[in-house]
């Protein structure tokens, strides 16, 4: 776990992250990160809308020039399913869950994203009302040609203060490296301010935009935009 503490500081730019894991005394907790190198991606802020959910939003409307990819719903609440996401596979789960269907088979229906020739992983995480979890990534297995790749694991029971985090990018490069391997273990802290100051302070300031700890579907939030 100490090792991919410092591999998380260490890395100029892991994109998007989520870790997904227990507080101490069994809490659900969802930690959701952006992070973004242009302009466009770095003009936004996290809102939570009236239902719970989060939402991405331009910070500066007259700034937007393509919304696809970066405007979605990162974190849902469907059938007592707490849903978080790097994109609008959020929706997809949650439409899914509405028709009595599986995460598995919502996550069949997509693939990672369109942004040739990045190929960002589209990574998600769900905690059931059971107290058990499961978390994905949608990755491409090559930069030429390349055919969808997915992981899908689920843990019935986690451990307290322990999480698995899944990041998009190794780290920064052109194109940009994804992810490899399963989930990295990461701690879990006391609180939900614990957790938001420990991840937030971890990401590189050049290109950290927001984050959020939902914390037993109490959420919390912090955005460079403010």
């Amino acid at each position: 776990m100490e090792s991919n503490v410092e591999w998380l500081k260490n890395n100029p730019y892991p994109g998007r992250g989520i870790v997904m894991g227990l507080g101490p005394n069994g809490e659900s907790v969802q930690i959701y990160w952006l992070m973004g190198r242009s302009e466009n991606s770095k003009n936004r802020i996290f809102v939570q809308n009236k239902d719970g959910s989060v939402s991405t939003k331009a910070f500066d409307e007259k700034k937007l020039t393509d919304p696809s990819l970066i405007i979605y719903n990162p974190l849902r609440i469907a059938n007592g399913v707490q849903i978080i996401s790097n994109g609008d596979q959020t929706d997809t789960i949650a439409e899914f869950l509405a028709k009595g269907k599986s995460v598995e088979d919502a996550l069949k229906t997509r693939t990672y994203e369109p942004d040739a020739p990045n190929y960002t992983p589209r990574i998600s995480g769900v905690f059931y009302p059971s107290g058990s979890y499961a978390l994905s990534i949608l990755k491409a297995n090559g930069k030429q040609n390349p055919k969808r790749e997915s992981i899908f694991i689920e843990k019935e029971v986690g451990l307290a203060n322990t999480g698995e985090m899944l990041t998009t990018y190794e780290g920064n490069g052109d194109p940009l490296p994804s992810f490899i391997g399963l989930p990295r273990l990461m701690p879990i802290k006391n609180t939900a301010q614990e957790n938001l100051d420990f991840y937030w302070d971890m990401l590189n300031p050049q290109y950290r935009i927001s984050i959020l700890v939902n914390w037993k579907n109490s959420v919390i939030i912090r955005n460079v935009n403010v």
